[in-house]
């Protein structure tokens, strides 16, 4: 069975969630992710989809860590995966659509008071950033000072870039196969459409002589082997 956990809007505190629900805002809590990760049973698969700009960071570890602790779970960024959202995404295998943005950045907060109240505050944001940047790290494979450095300079990502980080695991839709045809032969193929292009050019005479003479017959034996005519 398929159990669907959508993340969507500002992640938030459990007991904020009211107050979004009632002026209808896209929003989500740790209990709506927990409430339906405690529905599973052994077997059963998780579809994790997420659009949102991030919000509270301990949302976005304490969602992280059930979404890690849980089985078959499988991520699709959909439209963002932002702050706090993003780190979510590490959580296990993950796929983004190729209209889907990623940002990752360093945390922030608002403090008053003296120097020494903004230096301890400071070195408490240092604190949280290294911390945080474990998860793009067991993710993706870099070092503290690749994740830091990602975070520092505030990095907004397209899915193909997303993907060469190491960030996720694949495109959506890019490695989809086109549908087969149902054969009757064990060992019956239909030529690839990019083989029916390459004959269509030499047809048209737009190919080298030369190279059109080794492809087609390159081509003969595949269809004698197919025909049992040559091993």
């Amino acid at each position: 069975m398929k159990h669907r956990i959508d993340i969507r809007g500002n992640l938030i505190p459990n007991d904020y969630k009211w107050f979004y629900d009632w002026f209808e805002e896209d929003s989500t809590c740790p209990r709506d992710v927990q409430k339906v990760l405690d529905q599973a049973v052994e077997g059963d698969e998780i579809e994790v989809y997420i659009s949102s700009p991030g919000g509270v960071i301990e949302v976005g570890t304490e969602i992280y860590t059930a979404l890690r602790s849980a089985k078959n779970v499988k991520i699709y960024i959909t439209g963002r995966a932002c702050s706090a959202a993003s780190i979510v995404a590490m959580a296990a295998y993950c796929e983004m659509a190729p209209t889907a943005l990623m940002m990752v950045h360093c945390v922030s907060t608002r403090a008053s008071g003296n120097h020494n109240d903004m230096e301890h505050t400071a070195e408490v944001l240092r604190t949280a950033d290294q911390a945080l940047c474990r998860a793009y790290m067991q993710k993706a494979g870099m070092t503290e000072q690749e994740a830091l450095d990602m975070m520092n300079h505030e990095t907004w990502m397209t899915a193909e870039q997303a993907k060469e980080r190491g960030l996720i695991d694949a495109v959506m839709f890019e490695e989809q196969e086109e549908p087969g045809y149902m054969v009757a032969g064990e060992d019956f193929r239909l030529p690839s459409e990019e083989k029916m292009n390459q004959v269509k050019k030499i047809m048209r005479g737009k190919t080298d002589a030369q190279e059109a003479s080794v492809f087609l017959m390159q081509m003969q034996t595949e269809i004698l082997k197919l025909k049992g005519e040559r091993k």
